[in-house]
């Protein structure tokens, strides 16, 4: 069992070839993470509505070049509006973005990050919204679609979609508000800020319920607050405070009742919490904790498997990770990156009849990363697809076959005493 660890922890420094794919996929390697978020407006246009499109692009996505004493990046954002079945292209909008900096560290920091933002005056419907954004440098480039409706709102009383806060900063020329377009929390999260507008077209009061929904437990936390509004736009800044958030999703909603306590309209917003410091693509602890069937020993997961409660499962969760740190000193665990990383990887990549983290392709690139070099026989004469994984640096091949022909590619003659929790 030792052995086995020595080599996973040589190969996450040593190895740095890029897997090729098993079967063919418009999945790009690399392609720059970044988090996008759309907000519904009353538009100052006659029979508009105002959208508005925020971009957050973490620095670790993107590529910084020395020059002279700065780190310098950038990347280009475009936005190709459809109609709702992408049967026509209405119009497109593009725009660079470029960044700076003095601090090498920054450009590294998983806290550092460079925000877009554009608004447009469209008519109220549905949409279809294609997002591409390509690094300039090495010209690795992400899409993402959305379909989007566009509300149309009433001249009495209506509002806005909700936009939650990641931080206020307070300024001399007065607050300025960081918006969270990641949409996501964490176990330490103590006060939930957000908000949006609600347009009136007289004075009045109402009361807001405010109404915050856990997905996965079915519970609900309420609080009401009454609120009295001007006549026009009125913006409603408000936190929820003593949060106790758990991993996985929840909902924001905002239901607005007049002086007689009858609903009048909502808004909503769905988010998710994870876990401080670790990646956003641990969404459910009980799966987070299965996948570390390759790294962690069956004590180890045992131990942690037998919390009886959520908090005490997390509790030994993290201590796991807390010890698998290089440098303790350090907040972030870089092997901790690593090892999710590559099982989202394995998920994206390796589909065969089930998870691709629990396929023998999974099993390979979680424990040994990627490899050297990849042989390829999809078509192979007189014999079954089959690949070929070189791993110079440790004098190891694995052969994969496609006995079924549906990319369900399994080691040929594997040594199951080798794989610890090889699946049966």
């Amino acid at each position: 069992m030792k052995r086995f660890y020595l080599i996973f922890f040589v190969a996450l420094f040593s190895v740095n070839a890029q897997v090729e794919y098993s079967a063919e996929s418009s999945l790009l390697i690399n392609a720059p993470l970044y988090y996008i978020d759309f907000a519904n407006y009353k538009s100052n246009v006659a029979e508009k509505t105002r959208l508005d499109v925020f971009i957050q692009v973490p620095y670790t996505s993107i590529q910084f070049i020395k020059k002279d004493n700065s780190f310098l990046a950038g990347y280009n954002v475009t936005l190709t509006f459809y109609d709702k079945d992408k049967n026509n292209i209405l119009f497109e909008r593009s725009w660079k973005e470029k960044i700076s900096s003095n601090d090498f560290t920054q450009t590294i920091s998983r806290s550092s990050h460079n925000f877009s933002y554009r608004s447009f005056d469209l008519n109220p419907g549905n949409y279809t919204i294609r997002c591409i954004l390509e690094d300039t440098d090495s010209r690795r480039a992400a899409t993402r679609e959305f379909k989007f409706e566009l509300k149309k709102f009433p001249e009495a009383l209506a509002v806005s979609d909700i936009m939650l806060i990641a931080e206020i900063i307070k300024d001399p020329g007065g607050d300025r508000i960081v918006p969270n377009i990641s949409k996501t929390v964490s176990n330490k999260t103590s006060n939930f800020p957000f908000y949006f507008d609600i347009y009136s077209d007289k004075e009045q009061q109402v009361i807001l319920e405010y109404h915050l929904l856990n997905l996965k437990s079915n519970t609900t936390t309420k609080q009401m607050n009454p609120q009295n509004l001007k006549a026009g736009s009125n913006t409603i800044y408000f936190t929820i405070e003593n949060t106790n958030f758990k991993l996985g999703d929840y909902i924001i909603k905002v239901l607005v009742k007049d002086s007689d306590w009858k609903d009048v309209t909502s808004t909503q917003k769905q988010f998710y919490s994870k876990i401080f410091g670790f990646p956003n693509s641990i969404i459910d602890l009980d799966k987070a904790v299965d996948q570390l069937i390759y790294i962690a020993s069956p004590d180890d997961l045992g131990y942690i498997k037998d919390a009886k409660e959520y908090d005490e499962k997390l509790d030994r969760f993290l201590i796991f990770w807390e010890k698998k740190k290089p440098n303790p000193k350090i907040e972030e665990n870089p092997i901790l990156y690593e090892y999710f990383r590559r099982v989202e990887y394995a998920n994206k990549n390796f589909k065969g009849f089930g998870e691709g983290w629990k396929s023998d392709m999974g099993m390979i690139y979680i424990t040994f990363g990627p490899p050297n070099n990849v042989e390829r026989h999809p078509l192979a004469s007189n014999s079954v697809p089959y690949e070929i994984w070189d791993y110079y640096d440790l004098n190891r091949s694995f052969i994969f076959s496609d006995q079924t022909g549906f990319g369900d590619y399994r080691l040929v003659n594997p040594d199951y005493s080798r794989w610890p929790g090889y699946r049966q």
